[in-house]
């Protein structure tokens, strides 16, 4: 019982320093299959059918007001997101929790490296949506008994709750979410592993309560980007060579940071490691 909740950090071959064709096929395969799941009428369907029931069932309740409202209100509010990604930073940076210490800091570089490239595909993505017309209002736009949180809160604007999007396919958020679980389970094992993945879970509800996405945003169009993303950039050299220039282009300033105390006592300023670990 003394270790429990903790996980010696995992450390044995690098992630990739080459091409993994067997993942790097396999991912964009599933990519493919789940975009072609929402495309073909007879899923379609279906998805359309666990889309609305999804919907029903989270946001109706919030049409009793109360505490239940207020939570997911300040959960869908824009300043919570900043609280989110410094949560999502902690992870990647605490050392000895997933990474060990001195692997923290290229962990941190080949996660945004990958990000980066989530990001590219997002904005290329979007421009085919536009060419096919695959997109669409969030249900909140298309349900007439949709509870609207800037409804309940009309004095939240300033704070921009997230409740509605004329074009929520794919879920911007859910994506950045997945990713950062996704990479990180490469990794951790344990309880750490369900933190992970507990805390992505809850990070991508609010703006399925609010309306703002369907489900099939998350998991269909966050999830193509991001197992797109995962294939080209841990399976493939991408992930290592630029958190490799990032590292070189950063000595300078966190040898710097280092001879700062308290600064000095961060897990990213310290000397790093050759090799990230994966399980």
């Amino acid at each position: 019982m003394k270790n429990f909740g903790h996980q010696k950090p995992v450390s044995t071959k690098p992630i990739t320093a080459g091409w993994q064709w067997k993942p790097f096929i396999v991912c964009q395969l599933l990519a493919v299959l789940v975009l072609c799941s929402w495309l073909w009428s007879p899923t379609r369907t279906l998805w359309d059918l666990a889309d609305d029931q999804l919907f029903l069932l989270l946001n109706q309740p919030l049409a009793n007001h109360g505490w239940w409202a207020w939570i997911w209100a300040i959960g869908s509010l824009r300043p919570m997101d900043i609280l989110v990604g410094v949560v999502m930073l902690a992870f990647l940076m605490r050392g000895n929790f997933i990474f060990p210490t001195r692997q923290v800091q290229r962990a941190l570089f080949m996660f945004i490296s990958v990000l980066f490239l989530l990001l590219i595909m997002r904005t290329l993505f979007s421009e085919i949506l536009k060419l096919l017309d695959w997109q669409r209002a969030s249900p909140s736009l298309i349900f007439e008994d949709a509870v609207r949180l800037s409804e309940l809160f009309p004095d939240w604007q300033y704070w921009q709750p997230k409740d509605s999007s004329s074009t929520s396919f794919p879920g911007d958020h859910a994506s950045v979410m997945l990713l950062w679980a996704l990479f990180l389970s490469f990794f951790a094992r344990g309880w750490p592993l369900v933190m992970i993945w507990l805390f992505a879970t809850v990070g991508m509800l609010p703006r399925l309560v609010a309306g703002a996405h369907w489900g099939s945003d998350d998991f269909v169009g966050g999830l193509f980007l991001v197992l797109i993303a995962i294939a080209w950039g841990c399976y493939t050299p991408y992930a290592h060579r630029c958190s490799e220039v990032m590292m070189r282009i950063m000595a300078p300033l966190f040898r710097f940071a280092a001879r700062i105390p308290p600064l000095h006592r961060l897990s990213l300023l310290k000397k790093p490691s050759a090799e990230l670990p994966t399980r």
